[in-house]
């Protein structure tokens, strides 16, 4: 479950990742804006994200998210099409088809590389 600023941002951050909403929660004293989501991507993957009691300091925010998929270097165009910015593909041993790193809009960083 991540704290975030503001949950609908959040959910259109993670739909770039084939992420969608399963479930959301509203509280009549928050408008129309959902204070709770869970979100599921084809995959299998699961995720939850909740607006935060507080103000949210992105540059401590201390977990690596690794993100799953088939082709690295699309989903690097992917992103960029979204206007995410990407770090550069890296080609470590452990990773041969490719890994680039991203931050999402409350400072998780994901690293997004091949599933096999």
């Amino acid at each position: 479950m991540l704290h975030v600023a503001q949950v609908p941002r959040a959910v259109a951050f993670y739909a770039t990742f084939g992420f969608e909403v399963a479930d959301a929660h509203h509280e009549p004293s928050c408008g129309d804006d959902p204070v709770w989501v869970f979100l599921h991507s084809p995959g299998g993957a699961e995720l939850m994200l909740v607006r935060a009691d507080g103000p949210v300091d992105d540059t401590v925010q201390a977990v690596l998210f690794y993100l799953y998929c088939d082709d690295v270097a699309a989903m690097r165009e992917r992103v960029l099409a979204a206007g995410i910015e990407a770090g550069a593909m890296a080609y470590p041993f452990y990773r041969p088809k490719g890994e680039f790193r991203i931050r999402d809009p409350d400072g998780y960083v994901l690293m997004v590389t091949h599933s096999d």
